[in-house]
């Protein structure tokens, strides 16, 4: 089997989207002049729910991603579930060799989580801030499993946006 046969054959499996967040931390923790880290962002479809006592989730990181290295060094992040209105912050934070995140974040309305100080996306279906529980490499893949501290619904109407045959999709 190719990797296209893998890949064409994968795409026909439905996913919910989600962005995944995180603060870096201070260049100098001990500096309180220090610059602030910057937030990071990746667009996911590999999300998923593994436990409810306790609350665990799992994502998908490609092994060496920037947000791969980041959560190696930072337990706390944060999910924002988005709906098929916010397809367009989903395809700008897949980009490869997109801009600084922090311009990404520009116009996109966001409170930082109470825990995990990452974004969430303001108008998502749901949030989540998760601290790493385990990290479990998984081929070209690191698979982050994490438990989730809060759980919001910032947005209970509104249909999921999905990912379906290499496009983003809404639910007819």
């Amino acid at each position: 089997m190719s990797n296209d046969e893998f890949r064409a054959a994968m795409s026909r499996l439905a996913a919910g989207v989600v962005l995944v967040t995180a603060q870096e931390p201070p260049l100098d923790p001990d500096d309180p002049r220090a610059p602030a880290g910057e937030d990071v962002g990746m667009t996911a479809t590999a999300f998923l729910s593994v436990s409810l006592d306790p609350p665990l989730v799992l994502v998908s990181l490609r092994e060496g991603s920037r947000m791969d290295d980041l959560l190696d060094e930072q337990p706390l992040w944060s999910v924002s579930v988005l709906s098929e209105s916010q397809r367009h912050i989903a395809g700008r934070f897949s980009m490869k060799g997109r801009i600084s995140d922090r311009l990404l974040f520009a116009d996109i309305p966001y409170i930082r989580g109470e825990h995990s100080g990452a974004p969430l996306v303001g108008g998502a279906l749901a949030t989540l801030e998760c601290r790493t529980e385990q990290r479990v490499p998984a081929g070209d893949h690191t698979l982050v499993i994490g438990r989730v501290l809060t759980a919001h619904l910032p947005s209970a109407d509104g249909s999921p946006l999905t990912y379906f045959r290499g496009r983003y999709r809404h639910l007819a």
